[in-house]
C-alpha cells in the first residue's frame, strides 16, 4: 500500500515528461485520396527552386515519388521521360519526389540515367507521409483544381496510349 503512492507519482512523472520531450511529429487528418484535395506542399528542387503544389493549378500535376535505390523506379524512369517529353506545351506538369533516399545520390544516378522532370527533396518524408507513401514508386495525377484523380502503386509504362489517355481526360 505505501508503495502505490510512489508508483503513481512515478507514473505522473514519466507521463508528463513524454508529452513534453517526445518530438513533435505532426498528424494528417487526411491521407491523399482519389476524389479529395491533394495535400499541398512547397519543397526546393535539385537547382534549389522552390515548387509549392498550389501555385500550379491549373495544370495537371504528375507527382510521382521515387528513389535512387529502387530498381523499379529505375525501370520506369524511361516511361516518365517519353511522357515528360510527349506532354511538353501542355498545361501539365510532372514532378519527382525523392523517398527515403540521400539526395547526394542524385548526383550519380543523373550522371547515368536521363531525368527532365524536376527531381524535388523531401528530407523528412514529410510529404510522403501525407500522400500516405508506402514504398517507392508511386504516382499521384493532380487534375487543375487540385483533386486527386489517380493514385498507382508501382511501376507502369507511363508513355502508353492508355496512360497518355488517363492524364490528358483532365486537360
Amino acid at each position: 500500500m505505501k508503495y502505490r503512492g510512489l508508483i503513481l507519482i512515478f507514473l505522473l512523472v514519466v507521463g508528463v515528461s513524454l508529452l513534453l520531450f517526445l518530438p513533435n511529429e505532426r498528424t494528417y487528418k487526411e491521407i491523399a485520396a482519389v476524389g479529395k484535395p491533394a495535400p499541398d506542399f512547397e519543397l526546393k528542387d535539385t537547382n534549389g527552386n522552390v515548387w509549392k503544389l498550389s501555385d500550379l493549378k491549373g495544370k495537371v500535376v504528375f507527382v510521382n515519388f521515387w528513389a535512387t535505390w529502387c530498381p523499379t523506379c529505375k525501370a520506369e524512369m524511361p516511361y516518365k521521360e517519353s511522357l515528360y517529353e510527349k506532354m511538353q506545351g501542355k498545361p501539365f506538369q510532372m514532378l519527382g519526389i525523392l523517398f527515403r533516399d540521400d539526395p547526394r545520390n542524385l548526383i550519380p544516378y543523373f550522371q547515368r540515367q536521363k531525368v527532365s522532370a524536376p527531381t524535388l527533396v523531401d528530407d523528412v518524408n514529410e510529404v510522403a507521409r501525407a500522400y500516405g507513401i508506402t514504398g517507392a514508386p508511386e504516382t499521384f495525377i493532380i487534375d487543375k483544381d487540385g483533386i486527386v484523380r489517380g493514385k498507382f502503386i508501382g511501376s507502369r509504362e507511363w508513355d502508353s496510349p492508355q496512360s497518355i489517355a488517363l492524364i490528358e481526360k483532365w486537360l
